[in-house]
């Protein structure tokens, strides 16, 4: 019994895990757009990060995402971390990174 617990616990990291990298995607992905201009966004980059993750049942840790309006291409990082609630009632915390990468010179191109 004690082995089935064990195994199922793994399966939920390893579940949360997916999660999170999922939230993550998210995350950087609403993220990088708006370091440039807001694009129907109503705050900033970190703030659009942490609505995505949200959305997606995790919160966001580190969004190096700061706004920048060169016309230059940027990458933005983001760590989220979702909680795993445990069969056994522990709870532990995963993250996963992601990174986006934003080219303003691509709105451009026809």
């Amino acid at each position: 019994m004690l082995l089935a617990v064990g195994i199922a616990d793994v399966g939920l990291i390893i579940a949360g895990k997916y999660q999170a990298a999922a939230a993550a995607d998210a995350a950087a992905l609403a993220a990088a757009p708006v370091t440039f201009r807001p694009f129907g966004a109503t705050d900033g980059p970190l703030q659009e990060a942490a609505r995505f993750a949200a959305m997606n049942g995790g919160s966001v840790v580190v969004c190096r995402c700061q706004t920048d309006r060169s016309w230059r291409q940027r990458t933005v990082e983001v760590v989220v971390e979702r909680d795993v609630h445990l069969i056994g009632g522990m709870e532990v915390t995963v993250q996963a990174r992601s990174t986006a990468e934003f080219n303003p010179l691509a709105l451009l191109d026809p």
